[in-house]
């Protein structure tokens, strides 16, 4: 336990990081609760992806701490890590074709032994995380046959499998439509209600108002503004990261929608 006594599972503090002179990440300070769904927003090259290797613990070149369960992760191997935080990549198109239900054994690897096939209760993981999303029917598929918003339901799936309660996905609808898009931001947002911590990163305003519990906006680096989703993104930061004018309207059931606001051509 950290934090004074509240359930905290991820901790950043104090991060700077650098690619030789620059730097790209710097005093970068938050933590994140079990159960909680946090969005980090901000434009392109502001170092969301940056931010996120190093939680993972696959570049360990920054200066401050990120600890997970009051434990600084680098003293954590990489097989240790993989049993508390799981990464969901965006949804791409395999060089192999493998099953649903391969993709989502991978994801018990940690649990395993090296070099063996997995075990019935890997088998059984991987059947229960597909279930948990409701893709169970997906189990036998080729992963290629299927559609964007149905491959990123398997990725996800994977990380359940992995059995992690850290979830970390970096664009988790790029490339996905409108409807799967939502879909498969609801299907995130009833894992943190079932006890997954998430983090996610987007350039959509409107998706951590929707979904998230809390936002962490990034800018030049730093951070530009943290707190509730509701109170945090208002039309002045939204115009400070991405320089455009938007409203915000709240609807009767305290829903906030974002809309742009174009000017009309000259």
């Amino acid at each position: 336990m950290s934090g004074g006594g509240i359930s905290v599972l991820l901790e950043v503090r104090d991060l700077d990081f650098r690619y030789g002179e620059r730097l790209v990440l710097r005093n970068i300070a938050f933590s994140l609760e079990r159960n909680e769904f946090l969005a980090t927003l901000g434009p392109n090259g502001v170092g969301k992806s940056t931010l996120f290797r190093c939680i993972l613990g696959l570049d360990k070149r920054y200066s401050g701490q990120i600890l997970v369960d009051d434990e600084d992760i680098r003293h954590k191997s990489p097989r240790v890590m993989a049993k508390t935080i799981a990464y969901v990549p965006q949804s791409h198109y395999p060089s192999f074709n493998y099953s649903v239900m391969d993709m989502v054994l991978m994801g018990t690897a940690a649990q395993g032994r090296e070099w063996t096939s997995p075990g019935i209760g890997q088998k059984r993981r991987a059947a229960e995380a597909l279930e948990q999303l409701g893709i169970a029917e997906f189990g036998g598929r080729d992963f290629a046959r299927l559609s964007g918003g149905e491959r990123q339901l398997v990725l996800i799936a994977r990380a359940l499998a992995q059995r992690a309660r850290l979830l970390v996905m970096d664009e988790p609808t790029a490339n996905l439509d409108y409807g799967n898009q939502i879909r498969v931001l609801s299907r995130i947002k009833s894992l943190s209600a079932q006890g997954y911590s998430v983090i996610i990163s987007t350039h959509n305003p409107e998706h951590a108002l929707l979904f998230a519990g809390r936002v962490l906006a990034l800018y030049d680096g730093g951070i530009a503004a943290a707190g509730p989703a509701a109170e945090v993104l208002n039309a002045g930061l939204i115009r400070h990261l991405y320089g455009v004018d938007v409203r915000l309207r709240r609807g009767e059931d305290g829903s906030i929608s974002c809309t742009p606001v174009i000017s009309p051509a000259i």
